[in-house]
């Protein structure tokens, strides 16, 4: 039977901030925009979330619920070293290790109980070495598959070991009391529609015929829903993720009436789209524009690259060109950029009577070699010229 790991690192932002601030221990730390400024919460300490502040929460109401909350500004950087130091913790217990963001993941630990232990053992083992090396805690999952292990690493939090039982009947007696919406896909549309038919927690589920389910939910999120509520999941680790599109967003302090400031905006979060392009080796074939209006009302429009490209004078043209076609008729909250459908060099297929094949080539190399100041002297090194100066 395998074995399957899920550690989750508690508060992960604001456990870092109060570890390297020792002033701030034991005190509601809130990492992310000040409750005076457009934003939301990125982690809560737990001394916080006592007040009712969580994830994703305006920053303002966060304000309201802890008046005297500290509000720290987030620091990728910090925390992405630190993020970096557990995984590689995680490592040396399996190679089999599934990062699902910053500060959680998966790992299938089936083959290395011979060397390591049962799997609660190397669970403990994980929290152990985490604690010692970084002054963290983390909450971990031990279950015979990747559901049930993301379920149980939340159900003693923090600092949590939570073992789930084996064989189907003592996982389904597991599973049966807790709330429908513990269950991955069910957010707050689909448990109304459940509590509408008079289902509230997993047992009254596991009830139900699919036939009955299919009536209120559709026929595959009903399947979906009901193997789940047996705790039946065949997904297996996935060590290496590919990037199937890549975008940056701004949000603007105060919402923003002029054109020339979003247009220079726009240009800079496709310089930084281009160059992770460019590092990721990838060409794209679709480009997007993302307008927000006050009011929260989204606009989006996207145009195909065709061949596709990597250059930021292809991607700065096609940026351009999609906001000239939509008018700016109200004040702009957030614009971003982004690309899709992409592909490496050797994917795409050449077309022999492309002209432009030797323009497109100096407009790669101009772009990658801004990329190398960039990188040794800092982003504001060079200024950006027009996109014709390549042509």
């Amino acid at each position: 039977m395998s074995t399957f790991l899920h550690v989750d690192m508690d508060a992960f932002f604001a456990a870092v901030e109060q570890r390297d601030r020792p002033e701030l221990r034991g005190r509601p730390v809130v990492v992310g925009a000040r409750p005076d400024q457009r934003g939301v919460v990125a982690a809560a300490s737990y001394e916080a979330r006592e007040y009712g502040i969580r994830s994703a929460m305006p920053s303002v109401e966060a304000g309201r619920l802890c008046p005297h909350a500290v509000f720290v500004a987030p620091d990728g950087k910090r925390y992405g070293e630190v993020s970096r130091h557990i995984m590689a913790i995680m490592r040396r217990y399996t190679p089999l290790v599934e990062p699902l963001s910053i500060d959680e993941a998966f790992l299938d630990v089936t083959g290395s109980q011979r060397l390591f232990g049962s799997g609660p053992e190397i669970g403990a083992k994980i929290k152990q070495r985490i604690l010692q090396e970084t002054g963290l805690t983390a909450s971990v999952g031990v279950a015979p598959n990747k559901f049930l292990a993301k379920l149980a690493s939340v159900m003693d939090k923090p600092d949590g070991l939570t073992v789930v039982p084996t064989g189907r009947e003592r996982i389904v007696r597991f599973l049966a009391p807790l709330p429908v919406d513990r269950i991955w896909g069910v957010g707050k549309v689909t448990r109304r529609l459940l509590s509408d038919a008079g289902i509230s927690t997993v047992g009254q589920l596991q009830a139900v015929r699919e036939k009955q389910l299919a009536a209120v939910l559709g026929q595959h999120a009903a399947r979906h829903l009901l193997r789940l509520a047996f705790g039946e999941d065949e997904r297996d680790i996935e060590t290496a993720r590919e990037e199937k599109s890549l975008s940056h967003e701004y949000t603007f302090p105060r919402d923003c009436r002029e054109p020339d400031t979003v247009r220079a905006v726009l240009l800079d979060l496709v310089d930084d789209v281009g160059r992770r392009l460019r590092r990721a080796g990838k060409h794209a074939g679709q480009a997007r524009l993302k307008l927000r209006w006050q009011g929260f009302e989204t606009l989006t429009r996207q145009r195909a690259l065709d061949p596709p490209v990597c250059d930021d004078f292809s991607l700065r043209s096609a940026a351009e060109s999609l906001l000239d076609a939509t008018r700016l008729h109200r004040p702009v909250r957030l614009v971003g950029f982004g690309v899709g459908h992409l592909s490496s060099p050797s994917d795409e297929q050449l077309d022999l009577f492309d002209l432009a094949g030797p323009s497109r080539e100096k407009r790669e190399r101009l772009s990658e070699a801004v990329d190398a100041i960039r990188d040794r002297h800092g982003g504001g090194s060079i200024r950006r010229g027009s996109h014709r100066a390549a042509e």
